[in-house]
Formats: C-alpha cells, sequence, structure tokens
C-alpha cells in the first residue's frame, strides 16, 4: 500500500473512533440527562402528592370547619328563637299582669262602689245634720218629689209607708210634717193633726216644730174648734218667741178675739 493510502485509513480509523467517543459522550450524557429529569419527574410528582395530601387536608379542614359554623350558625339561631320566645313570653306577662291589675281595680272599685251604698250619708234636712241609710235618702227623696209635684194622695202614701218603715230615722220629724200637711191637703184633718202631735212630742226641739204647732191650729179652725186653735197659738207664741212662725201666730191671735 501507498503511504497516503495507509494515511487515509488511519485517518478514517481516527475518525470513526472520533465519531464513536462523540457518540459514546453524547450518549452518557443523553442517559445522565434522562436520569436527571427521571429524578426531577419523580420529585416533582411526589411534591405534587404531598400538594394533594395538604390541599386534601386542608379542604377537609375547610369542610369540617364550615361545618363548625354551620353548626354555630344554628345554635346562634336557636339562642335568637329563645330570646325572642322569651321576650314574646315576657311581653305577654307584662301584658297579663297589666290586665290583671285593670280587673283588680275595676273590681274593687266596684266593691268600694257597693259598699259606698251601704255606707250612712251625712245629710241635712229642714236645718237639721245627721247620718242616714242611702235607701233612706232614696225613699225620702222620693216621697218629697212626688209631694212637690202636687200629687199629695201619692205624697201620703209614700210619707206614711217612710214613717213606719223608719220610724227611728233622722228623717221621721220632716217626714211625719210633710205626711201631715199632705193629708192636710187631702182634708184628712184628723190624721193630720195626729201626725203634728206625734212630730212635736218626738222632737219638740225641730226647726219645723212651730210650723207644725200653726198647721194644728189650721186644723183646728177647719174643725171649727176656734178654741182649741186659740190655746195652740198661745202655746206656739210662748214656746217659740222667737220664730217667724210666732208672729204669724200672733196675727192669727188678734184676728181670732
Amino acid at each position: 500500500m501507498s503511504t497516503r493510502v495507509v494515511s487515509g485509513l488511519a485517518w478514517s480509523r481516527w475518525a470513526l473512533v472520533w465519531a464513536l467517543s462523540g457518540w459514546l459522550g453524547t450518549a452518557q450524557a443523553a442517559l445522565f440527562e434522562d436520569d436527571e429529569a427521571r429524578k426531577a419527574i419523580l420529585d416533582l410528582r411526589q411534591r405534587v402528592e404531598q400538594s394533594n395530601t395538604v390541599i386534601k387536608a386542608l379542604g377537609e379542614e375547610n369542610a369540617q370547619l364550615r361545618r363548625s359554623l354551620l353548626d354555630l350558625q344554628g345554635q346562634i339561631d336557636g339562642v335568637k328563637a329563645e330570646l325572642s320566645q322569651s321576650r314574646g313570653a315576657q311581653e305577654q306577662l307584662a301584658r297579663d299582669v297589666s290586665e290583671v291589675q285593670m280587673r283588680q281595680k275595676d273590681v274593687v272599685s266596684g266593691m268600694d262602689e257597693r259598699l259606698r251604698r251601704f255606707e250612712p250619708l251625712k245629710v241635712s234636712v229642714d236645718g237639721a245634720e245627721f247620718l242616714a241609710e242611702p235607701a233612706e235618702k232614696r225613699d225620702y227623696d222620693a216621697a218629697m218629689d212626688t209631694f212637690r209635684k202636687g200629687d199629695f194622695v201619692a205624697a201620703q202614701s209614700a210619707l206614711g209607708h217612710f214613717v213606719q218603715r223608719y220610724f227611728k230615722s233622722g228623717y221621721a220629724p220632716s217626714a211625719l210634717f210633710w205626711l201631715g200637711n199632705a193629708q192636710y191637703a187631702n182634708k184628712d184633718y184628723k190624721e193630720s193633726m195626729a201626725n203634728f202631735q206625734q212630730m212635736l212630742k218626738s222632737s219638740p226641739a225641730h226647726p219645723r216644730a212651730p210650723e207644725a204647732m200653726l198647721a194644728i191650729s189650721n186644723v183646728q179652725i177647719e174643725l171649727k174648734d176656734l178654741k182649741g186653735a186659740r190655746k195652740t197659738l198661745d202655746e206656739l207664741v210662748k214656746n217659740y218667741p222667737a220664730s217667724e212662725t210666732a208672729a204669724t201666730a200672733r196675727d192669727r191671735l188678734a184676728r181670732l178675739r
């Protein structure tokens, strides 16, 4: 072989060796890079799995927290409902108490009113003051209203019943006086005189006593008992000299003599 050929073959071999060396280096580098990549991938996968585990754990914790919050909100709502019911119950109780107090007040007021109907009243009749039962006052006023209307028949009946029923009443002297006047108006002279005399006997110091004596003299005149009338008038002037009725009695005595 020629030297040129040998040199060419040597170059070719060297080139082949160089190429093989380069390929082997590249292959080794590639293999190295694959291992690193694999390790990186495994590491990344491990991190991802760890992250997923953490995320899952956080999700469970979040879910638990949400359940706890919902449970707490339910408890809060329950407490609010209980407070609302309690407040409503308190308001209802307050209304009930107020209603009971009002009813109690009405009952007490009614009791007071009923008791007042039976409590003695201080009255003043014909200048005399005394205590009277409400029923006495009612019946006396009714009888006198009838008398003032001029219905002397009905007034005689009402006053007669009053005297029989309340013969110990402070109204009795006045009732006897007006009963005698009603009887006089009805020309029931004897009964009229009897009631005037009874009034004078039971209450000689009554403010109407002088008028009762003058009324007796009028009855005596109607009965044509002039002597008796003069005697009654003399007693009137003697017993009640300072009364206005005594002046009237003196005038009548002058005419009867």
